[in-house]
């Protein structure tokens, strides 16, 4: 069975357990690293990554991208927004559509 997991820093992630999320805390791209592979490798579909963090796994990221799975799916993290989540929805609009339409 598929799961579904969380990564980021322990403020932002923390709630997703009521909701039956694995969370998996992180305060840096360092630590996030092995996790990010750990969870692809452990039957993970879906894995929810705070910009923040995701901001530093750039290569990492792009790897499991071009996989079926795990979808990555950017959130904003407990400082707010960076853009980078809404940036990520644009550009795979924009390929499967052909235009800018967001």
């Amino acid at each position: 069975m598929y799961k579904i997991a969380v990564l980021g820093d322990a403020q932002s992630v923390q709630g997703f357990a009521a909701l039956g999320l694995q969370v998996c805390p992180a305060e840096n791209a360092e630590q996030a690293r092995p996790i990010l592979h750990r969870l692809a490798k452990e039957d993970t579909a879906i894995i929810y990554v705070t910009e923040q963090l995701a901001a530093g796994l750039t290569a990492e990221l792009d790897r499991y991208r071009k996989a079926v799975t795990p979808a990555i799916i950017l959130i904003p993290g407990k400082e707010g927004s960076l853009g980078l989540g809404m940036q990520q929805v644009k550009t795979t609009v924009e390929r499967a559509v052909g235009a800018d339409i967001i």
